[in-house]
């Protein structure tokens, strides 16, 4: 008697793996295979199991010498991965309205950019550090950066350069301008001294003033109020919220990836690129 095994679960990170999408928007099943081969480790034997076809069939896919074109075997395959919405859509499917583990409350197929949302930045540290020792360019933008990037201990500053000479990463760094009436009133939403919060911004840079040798490094002081914090990683970013009610790591944190045609990441580049482009330049 046959068995039928159930679905592949694949960890969430490798949905949001950039080679994964892509083969999702090329629909390279072939391509889709093999990182399911890499990332949950099935055997051809498994994956034609879950997908409801034969070893032989998901093997001359593989390697090449066939392609998926029918609907519902994109339909079977992406139930036998239990594909998320997002990677769903990518593929052109309807979304599956199953919920991902810790995503979203609302239908992520809707906004293919969007590709988890964190309770808080403690919860997306990690997949931050990991984007960010893979980065060819940094962007932050923060109120006074110490928990990111200004301390030792920051979740950023690990994952930087630390001789001269290292892998060429571009940073590009705003803090709110310790001088700023918009300091003063942040510092009046969260409950500090101004006095103590300008410091914090002034402490910031003059460490990261210590990066210059070792990495393409830019400082900046605006003076607007802050509304979104944002770490960007190349073709990835990382987006909080300040409020008067809280800071921004305490904020969830929303991971949007860049996509042909989608208006958010597209936005919230313009949008830092507005803010540097009037700020004062301090490192």
């Amino acid at each position: 008697m046959t068995t039928t095994l159930g679905p592949i679960e694949l960890p969430d990170w490798a949905w949001e793996r950039a080679e994964v999408r892509q083969a999702l928007r090329a629909r390279d099943m072939g391509a889709v295979f093999r990182h399911v081969q890499q990332y949950a480790g099935a055997s051809q034997a498994r994956i034609a199991s879950a997908a409801g076809m034969t070893q032989a069939r998901v093997n001359e896919i593989i390697n090449g010498r066939r392609e998926v074109s029918r609907l519902d075997v994109y339909e079977r395959i992406a139930d036998g991965l239990r594909m998320p919405d997002d990677a769903r859509h990518l593929l052109g499917l309807a979304a599956s309205r199953e919920k991902r583990s810790g995503g979203a409350a609302f239908d992520l197929a809707a906004f293919p950019e969007v590709v988890r949302v964190y309770a808080a930045q403690n919860s997306a540290a990690e997949e931050i550090q990991q984007q960010a020792r893979e980065a060819t360019e940094l962007d932050v933008l923060a109120v006074r950066g110490l928990g990111l990037i200004g301390l030792s201990d920051s979740l950023l500053r690990a994952c930087l350069p630390r001789e001269q000479g290292g892998k060429g990463l571009r940073i590009r760094i705003a803090l709110l301008d310790p001088d700023s009436d918009a300091l003063a009133q942040r510092a009046a939403e969260i409950g500090e001294s101004s006095e103590s919060l300008a410091s914090g911004v002034r402490l910031a840079e003059a460490r990261l003033r210590e990066l210059a040798d070792s990495s393409e490094i830019q400082v900046y002081r605006y003076r607007m109020l802050p509304t979104w914090r944002l770490v960007r990683t190349d073709s990835t970013m990382f987006v909080s919220a300040f409020d008067a009610g809280w800071e921004g790591h305490e904020s969830a944190t929303y991971k949007v990836m860049e996509t042909p045609h989608g208006p958010l990441f597209r936005g919230f580049r313009r949008m830092f690129d507005a803010v540097i482009d009037s700020a004062q330049r301090t490192v």
